[in-house]
């Protein structure tokens, strides 16, 4: 009896040892562990680049006035500053392999809320008492949302984790979710990319809709590529898989795009505009691409997607605050302002400016839009009359300027 009732305890005892293995009490505390090493990494990161940016933007205010183009190559503050952005860049790539991809990508937030804070203390931005209210208490309020907005991010971004292996990898590049993505972003991309270069549209969104289609691309592959490697470090080699060096050439190829199309847009609009613009539209993009090549929702019940929402949307708000009242960066001008001058009519009009023209005609300078494109248009030239005085042989002088009355 006892040797035929065995084989059923043991049939009856199986179940349970499965059911046991299949829990895993400990996985969910695991990876709120995993997501809250990637968000420290990625806001440790975001603030060791500011202060790098703004180390270097301190060494070239010092050094405004040299002769030598290349003189902050010298200083220690401008190489102390591209230590700490290579060590910033570090953090934030690192995060990548910890935490998703649409918790990591948000966060970038925080450095726009320590370059406004750094701004105002390390550069010595100042301000007058009386403009304090008017000028700086929106921007305040911004930094306060954005603080928000990534605490949110933080407590109620997804938890979906898994190993960055070859295998997986390759199986979420053709999975029909972003074989769709990927259609509908090179659509755009070359609809934006004909206007921009054919229609000549040099709207600021149609330019950073590109900046975002591509960041959205490298934020895939960089979570692909700091993900193998980690694995790799953790002892299973996953370098010798082709598709690590395609995710590696495609981050290179596209962090490279990004970079011209940003170059591009920042001489033709001012930072504060694209850093608000442009952190909205990349940080949509990425979710949306991590969304689709990673499942990073997959699983998350509807309060947490909703209340990661909310946290995108503050956090949107207040960058889109700190930005709104950032004072504008007025260029250079190695001249006197006609406006400066008592009696002289302004020649400013939305935004333009008068500049000495170089050439060799005697004129009064060029109009120079500050607001949309640096372009100097056809100088206005004074006439030039030649009289002579006094005998033949006098000399006469060179030139006379005519001055005309209000009703010419």
């Amino acid at each position: 009896m006892e040797r035929g009732n065995s084989p059923n305890l043991q049939l009856q005892q199986l179940p349970l040892a499965t059911a046991a293995v299949s829990v895993q009490p400990h996985t969910d505390s695991f990876s709120y562990k995993e997501n809250l090493i990637g968000a420290l990494l990625a806001i440790f990161g975001h603030l060791v680049i500011s202060i790098a940016l703004n180390l270097q933007k301190y060494s070239h205010i010092r050094l405004a006035g040299s002769k030598d183009p290349r003189a902050y190559f010298k200083t220690k503050t401008w190489w102390c500053g591209l230590f700490l952005l290579v060590l910033g860049e570090l953090g934030v790539f690192s995060s990548y392999a910890f935490a998703p991809l649409s918790l990591i990508v948000p966060l970038s937030a925080v450095s726009v809320i320590a370059s406004a804070i750094i701004g105002i203390i390390f550069i010595k931005e100042k301000w007058k008492p009386k403009d304090f209210l008017r000028r700086y208490v929106l921007s305040f309020v911004g930094c306060g949302l954005a603080i928000v907005g990534t605490y949110l991010l933080i407590t109620f971004g997804p938890n979906s984790h898994e190993k960055m292996t070859g295998e997986n990898i390759t199986r979420h590049l053709v999975s029909w979710p972003f074989l769709l993505y990927m259609l509908v972003e090179i659509i755009l991309f070359c609809l934006l990319l004909y206007f921009y270069k054919e229609k000549n549209a040099n709207y600021i969104v149609v330019i950073l809709l590109l900046v975002a289609l591509l960041g959205s691309m490298t934020a895939v592959t960089v979570k692909a590529v700091a993900g193998m490697i980690l694995v790799s470090i953790q002892g299973n080699l996953q370098l010798d898989y082709p598709i690590f060096y395609i995710m590696l050439v495609c981050m290179i190829a596209t962090a490279i795009f990004q970079a011209t199309f940003l170059a591009q847009a920042s001489q033709l609009y001012d930072s504060s505009q694209i850093a608000s613009v442009g952190y909205i539209l990349s940080t949509t993009a990425a979710i949306t691409a991590g969304a689709t090549f990673y499942l990073d929702f997959t699983g998350e019940d509807v309060l947490h997607i909703c209340m990661f929402a909310l946290g995108c949307l503050i956090a949107f708000l207040g960058v889109f605050l700190i930005t709104r009242n950032r004072k504008k960066s007025v260029p250079f001008e190695p001249y006197i302002s006609m406006d400066a001058m008592p009696g002289m009519q302004n020649m400013h009009d939305k935004g333009t400016a008068v500049q000495p023209d170089l050439k060799a005609s005697f004129s009064y300078g060029a109009l120079e839009n500050n607001d949309n494109m640096p372009e100097i248009y056809t100088p206005a030239t004074l006439p030039i009359v030649q009289e002579q005085h006094g005998p033949k042989g006098a000399s006469a002088p060179p030139y006379r300027v005519l001055e005309h009355s209000k009703k010419e």
